[in-house]
């Protein structure tokens, strides 16, 4: 008999049609993140669950089946899932690393390029057919050379954020990690400090930190009033590390110039005020969304199935301290 997997959203096909060809596959077909209920239904009775970020799996999930041998995220983060749980229940959690590097920081350059140049401001603006005649003032923005992008998190994506800014645009590159890369700052004349300073100095701050305790709100009034009031924050990591409230109030008192976000703290809402604001960009958490990287994020996400479910080590572990006996 086939075993048996429950994938809690459509994805693309590279993957439902890896894991079709050795398992019995049950997709959701509701287009919208499942409840607790509905995942607890669909989990009952399968080897296997493969879900989204947006789906909160917790002990009574995974309990749902007694045959449940593999959470595979798809996605990179996982703070949606209970790890601990699924560690005392002896269930490897996986992810997909790796593959969204170059999407998650192509996009990010695009905010940062689109933020300080008003691109969204000015086509609203000619859509709204208020263009009349070119003006010596007329939605005047920041340029990039020799201004300061702060990359708060240097893993792969803010690596690829101040490579690209770096060698592409001629901007000078602050970082703080919680780790110092000797290589990264010689490979682009990178300057590491605190977050403070970091702050304090940077044209742009963009946030590259995993969601944890100690990052959520890393990002508050208190931060926002260090940076400079022509200063702009791109957030393309996680929503609650920045403090959507207290943006709203920064923003709405220019003290910084703007902000660029592609996730939000409580999605699919955002803070109210937020949308009626110019001195914003808002993407729909879109980042990895390129064809090339969410089929990697499919085939990754079944690989880490099939590996689990022929008595493998997945190779994309995020609890590896299940296979220790």
């Amino acid at each position: 008999m086939k075993p048996k997997v429950f994938v809690s959203r459509e994805i693309p096909s590279v993957g439902i049609d890896l894991l079709k060809k050795k398992c019995d596959v049950t997709v959701s077909k509701k287009n919208r993140v499942l409840t607790k209920k509905e995942l607890i239904s669909g989990v009952r009775g399968k080897d296997a669950l493969l879900c989204l970020l947006t789906d909160k799996i917790d002990l009574a999930v995974m309990k749902a089946s007694k045959k449940l041998k593999v959470v595979a995220n798809y996605a990179v983060g996982f703070d949606n899932i209970d790890v601990k749980a699924a560690t005392k229940l002896k269930i490897p959690v996986t992810n997909t690393p790796g593959v969204l590097t170059d999407a998650v920081a192509d996009h990010a350059c695009a905010l940062i390029l689109s933020i300080s140049r008003r691109i969204v401001e000015s086509d609203k603006f000619v859509r709204a057919e208020k263009y009349k005649s070119w003006e010596p003032l007329l939605m005047l923005g920041s340029d990039f050379k020799g201004k300061t992008l702060g990359i708060l998190g240097l893993g792969r994506i803010g690596s690829a954020v101040a490579e690209r800014m770096a060698k592409g645009f001629g901007m000078k590159i602050l970082y703080y990690d919680i780790k110092r890369n000797p290589k990264f700052e010689k490979s682009v004349k990178a300057k590491y400090t605190n977050v403070k300073q970091l702050l304090k100095n940077s044209d742009y701050v963009s946030l590259h930190v995993p969601l944890l305790p100690a990052t959520k709100h890393l990002i508050g009034l208190k931060e926002l009033k260090i940076m400079k009031k022509t200063a702009y924050l791109i957030n393309t990591s996680r929503g609650p590390i920045v403090d959507e409230k207290e943006l709203v109030t920064a923003l709405k008192k220019k003290q910084i110039a703007g902000a660029a976000l592609d996730v939000f703290e409580k999605e699919p809402k955002t803070m109210p005020g937020l949308t009626k604001l110019d001195n914003v960009i808002l993407t729909p958490h879109t980042a990895s969304a390129t064809i090339t990287a969410r089929n990697a994020m499919s085939t990754i996400a079944a690989k880490n199935v099939l590996a689990v479910l022929s008595s493998k080590k997945a190779p994309n572990i995020v609890n590896p301290e299940v296979y220790q006996k």
